[in-house]
């Protein structure tokens, strides 16, 4: 029998001990995004994957809020955040601080989340755009890369939370190995 497991079997770290922990070379920068609960699963992913800090620019909602707390369940406390009123001026301030800057999104110049070599970068930002328009054309100009997430459905597009979660996920399985 394969017995589930106990959240106290678990050995999470608290809080206190998780700021403590080394991260991810990794930013998360949310462009504009209207949902609450998308916003607060991308804490919860980010918690998971140990990123360093989640940047809300424009119309992006900051914690507290009841919506946000419902899906991050705890970790907007854990995971470092800070506000921008453009996402330009976090853009340009990571691209100053030596991050590579990389849209999540559709465009002719991109390249697919399998084919990216995370360790060729030592720090980087990853964009995910508004629900509707996606990553702004201003900011996928002043990307160093567009990563594209492999779809072959019908439809145009993954939820932002996600298209977060999966790529977070292979950022942090070439990142840990």
């Amino acid at each position: 029998m394969n017995k589930k497991l106990k959240n106290e079997e678990l050995n999470r770290v608290d809080v206190n001990t998780f700021k403590q922990l080394q991260k991810l070379p990794v930013v998360v920068v949310l462009d504009n995004i209207r949902s609450l609960n998308n916003i607060g699963s991308v804490f919860r992913t980010s918690d998971a994957f140990r990123v360093q800090k989640i940047f809300l620019c424009g119309i992006t909602a900051c914690p507290p809020h009841k919506d946000i707390h419902k899906t991050a369940l705890g970790a907007t406390e854990s995971v470092d955040w800070e506000y921008a009123e453009t996402t330009e001026s976090i853009v340009q301030r990571l691209k100053n601080e030596g991050y590579t800057i990389a849209s999540i999104e559709q465009a002719e110049r991109k390249t697919e989340l399998q084919d990216v070599v995370v360790k060729n970068n030592p720090k980087w930002a990853l964009v995910f755009g508004n629900e509707v328009f996606g990553v702004q054309q201003e900011i996928i100009d002043q990307s160093d890369v567009v990563i594209e997430i492999p779809q072959e459905g019908t439809k145009h597009s993954l939820n932002i939370s996600v298209s977060a979660g999966v790529v977070l996920w292979e950022f942090y399985k070439q990142l840990s190995a």
